[in-house]
Formats: C-alpha cells, structure tokens, sequence
C-alpha cells in the first residue's frame, strides 16, 4: 500500500509577516522537493476542513472561541510574542486540523501504510488552552485523541524530533497512562521544558534532551538507548510523529547538527517499531524546519523512508 501524502493550499494562506521564519514558503519548498520523480507513487489526497468534535476532544471550547474571535479581518495580530494570526489563519488551522484527522482514519482503516501530513501552522506546543511557538491547536493531541475516540486505539506513542520541546503535547498527556509521549530536543532552548526528570504521572513522559552542538551520533545515542525502548515496551497500536526538521545543521532557530539521513534513520527506527507492533501504523505531522533547503532536503529523506525506498 502507499504512502499517504496530504497537504493544503490554506496553507499558504497563513500570513505571518515579513521575516517571521514560520512562513508560507515552507510549505512551497516542500511542495517543490516533493514534485520530483522519486515521489510519483506517493498516494496524494487534499486535506479537508476539520471539524470542531476533533478539536474539542484537545481543547475547551472556551479556548476554541477565543482563538477564532481573535482572528483578524485584516492585517496582522499577535497571540503571543511569536505567534500571529491573518485572515487566513484559521482556514489553515482548520485543513490543519482536517488532514491530521483524515491521516489517522486512513492509515487506522489500513487503507495506506503510513501518512506525512504536510501543513501548517505547527501544533505541538500548544497547551489545552494557550496558543505559543507559532501554534494555535495541538495537532499531535488531535490525531491521538482521533485514534483512540474514533479507532479504540489502547496505546498510542508519539515521537517528537524537533528542536524545541513539544511542551503543550507534554502538558496535554501528562495524565494519559494510555499515551506514551517521547521527545528529543535542545536544551537549553524555547520553550525551557523537557528536562529528563519531568516523566508524567504514570512515567508516560521520555525526554532525552540534547546539548547545543550535538550532532547525528550524539541524536542517534539518545534515541536508541533512551526512547527506542520504551517505545518497543509500550507496544503501541500506532506511533504519531511530530516531524520537526529545526534539528537540521542548517536550521537558524536552534544549534543541534543533524542532517538528511539522522532523520531517515528515526524514520526508519519507527517503522521497525509499527511493523512489530501495529502492522506499520504511522502517522507523521509536520512542526518545525525553518531553513528551507535543510527543510526540504530533510522532509524528502523523511519520506522517502516512509515510502520503504531507504535502507531499514
């Protein structure tokens, strides 16, 4: 079966002002690497619009309100120091929000192997009911709660490779015995959580940080001997990936130095994991990546791998 690919051009749509790094041209560079040769056998759908019950099963509807009340008629606003909002926004939200839920149906009704949902904004740091890092709804937490609501997943676990720490998907399932959440990060560094002793309620939390500087074997070290496990234990019924690809060398928003194949490796590490465990069940949402070649260069290893066309 294929690889699932969904993207939007709402997108685009999602003005963040001049010089903001979490802009449209994101989404162009990846629409551009993908367009090449080697993708052609990817299984390429439009995200629909999302619907309100997938978002409420994250955040109150008091929250819900607040963010779409805010949303400018024109011009630009800010949220928070980092996040702003057009007119565009929560149609972009809301595609968002669509193809993380479509993503989940599909590859739980085992109708594609996997899916890389190419969209924006990001999610994962936003908490139940305070927008930050560029993110308005946690996307992760939506695809979770999808599967679990939706699809009777018992176990789901999410892996969070991007440079900053998912501190709102954290938050979110600090409590969920049944939600194993795992992060790889530089720290110190926005947003200050992911230390090694915050571990959830039921020990559901992994992180492994990593020090400015760290490179690819100092990445895989972590992954392997730190999250890998705990994954495998967990036997989850479908492994949710928060894509950041901001750990790049390239990236401008941190100092960690991965390149291209350190993520098809964890790509290629999960999938192991959902093959043993979930017949391959995977589903990957794009975060950050804020250096456009490094992005796309990132993104293409990424599912390249998903698609099975890189060693395992």
């Amino acid at each position: 079966m294929p690889t699932l690919v969904l993207s939007h051009a709402a997108s685009l749509n999602h003005d963040t002002g001049s010089g903001h790094p979490e802009r449209p041209d994101r989404i162009r560079a990846i629409e551009q690497v993908l367009s090449h040769e080697s993708f052609q056998s990817l299984y390429r759908l439009q995200a629909p619009g999302g619907d309100h019950q997938a978002i409420l099963r994250v955040h109150p509807q008091e929250y819900v309100d607040a963010i779409e009340k805010a949303a400018p008629a024109e011009g630009l606003i800010r949220v928070d120091p980092d996040t702003i909002m057009s007119p565009g926004t929560i149609d972009a939200i809301m595609h968002a929000v669509g193809g993380t839920v479509l993503a989940v149906n599909a590859v739980m009704h085992g109708n594609v192997d996997n899916a890389f949902v190419a969209i924006r904004p990001p999610g994962h740091h936003a908490e139940r009911a305070t927008p930050m890092g560029f993110c308005f709804f946690n996307t992760a937490a939506i695809a979770v709660r999808q599967a679990q609501a939706v699809h009777k997943a018992e176990r789901v676990a999410i892996m969070d490779f991007d440079v900053h720490h998912g501190n709102g998907t954290q938050d979110i399932f600090w409590s969920d015995r049944n939600v194993l959440y795992c992060s790889t990060h530089q720290m110190p560094l926005f947003p200050g959580t992911g230390a090694r002793d915050e571990r959830g309620e039921f020990d559901n939390i992994v992180n492994a940080p990593l020090s400015s500087g760290a490179d690819g074997a100092a990445f895989r070290e972590a992954v392997e001997t730190v999250i890998l496990p705990r994954i495998d234990a967990f036997r989850p019924d479908l492994i949710v990936i928060s894509a950041g690809f901001d750990a790049h060398r390239l990236d401008p928003l941190a100092n960690i130095n991965l390149v291209e194949a350190d993520f098809a490796w964890i790509t290629a590490r999960l999938l192991d994991i959902a093959d043993k465990h979930c017949k391959g069940r995977v589903v990957s949402l794009l975060e950050g990546g804020y250096d456009l070649e490094g992005l796309a260069r990132s993104v293409a290893a990424h599912v390249l791998t998903l698609m099975g066309h890189m060693p395992r």
